[in-house]
């Protein structure tokens, strides 16, 4: 049984690079519009996952609240959580407008979300 696992261990560890070498190369971006499109994309993953992020940050802070029981150091932490995580939600929303911006300058269409 041994044997059996380790040869289809081995057969699999041998059949990645093929199965990875059958993809295509990625394209890369030859033009401003398509560097700018590529950049927004990125930005909308990140936006996105900050945004989740953050929803997870002021969660915990709810936590920290309920469970502080009138401590005024507890709930002063929490406090600054929430506001350290809406800091990041507003940051998160002036880089997406100032992508909305630069694609208005430059004449590219863009979505927001």
């Amino acid at each position: 049984m041994k044997k059996i696992i380790l040869s289809l261990l081995l057969l699999c560890f041998l059949a990645v690079p093929i199965i990875g070498l059958a993809q295509e190369p990625p394209r890369v971006a030859t033009t401003s519009e398509e560097v700018f499109l590529t950049i927004n994309s990125i930005i909308s993953w990140l936006f996105w996952i900050l945004i989740f992020g953050a929803a997870l940050v002021v969660a915990f802070s709810a936590y920290l609240f309920l469970t502080a029981a009138g401590d005024p150091d507890k709930t002063s932490k929490a406090r600054n959580y929430i506001m350290y995580a809406l800091v990041a939600v507003v940051i998160g929303f002036l880089a997406k407008g100032i992508i909305a911006l630069v694609s208005t300058m430059l004449g590219i269409t863009v979505s927001f979300w």
